[in-house]
């Protein structure tokens, strides 16, 4: 066999596969897939005001102060049990001083678990308002940065204080 004749048969070949052999779907983005673009790359709906909500902002103010004094009872109560943990550095496991450290330990991680409660209520409230196709509220959204912020930084120093409380064991 000569290879011109073989290479001629593979590009009729491949030729037929190219024709045209029906009416099949463009593979160009439809008209709604177009306006959606449109819509999100719009400022449109941030141009409109945010219609003031006096029950939200009473909610959102409510849990605002519950934030911060959750951030607060954290606070006085990383001062106030710091300094178990710190005299359980080294302890051997099972000692008192290691107990008395994972005490502290619990409390504080309570302590930051009250900062999560009213977080989440506010992050459900920018849920709700987004499911029902609202504009975000300004207020709450500083409201979630605020107590993201707050937990973020309780988060840390509960992660610093624990990396403290490795037994003198190495387990």
């Amino acid at each position: 066999m000569r290879p011109i004749p073989a290479i001629s048969a593979i590009c009729l070949c491949l030729g037929a596969c190219a024709a045209d052999r029906g009416d099949y779907p463009s593979l160009r983005p439809r008209a709604v897939e177009s306006a959606a673009d449109d819509a999100a790359g719009s400022d449109a709906a941030s141009l409109e005001p945010v219609v003031k909500d006096e029950a939200l902002d009473r909610q959102v103010a409510a849990l605002a102060d519950q934030v911060r004094s959750a951030a607060n009872a954290f606070d006085e109560a990383m001062r106030r049990e710091r300094p178990a943990v710190l005299a359980a550095r080294g302890a051997e496991n099972g000692s008192g001083a290691w107990i008395a450290g994972q005490a502290a330990l619990a409390t504080l991680d309570a302590r930051r678990g009250a900062l999560l409660w009213p977080l989440a209520d506010l992050e459900q409230l920018a849920i709700d308002r987004a499911g029902a196709g609202q504009q975000p509220y300004p207020a709450l959204t500083v409201a979630i940065d605020e107590a993201r912020q707050a937990d973020s930084a309780a988060a840390a120093q509960l992660a610093e204080i624990d990396a403290m409380l490795e037994p003198a064991d190495g387990g």
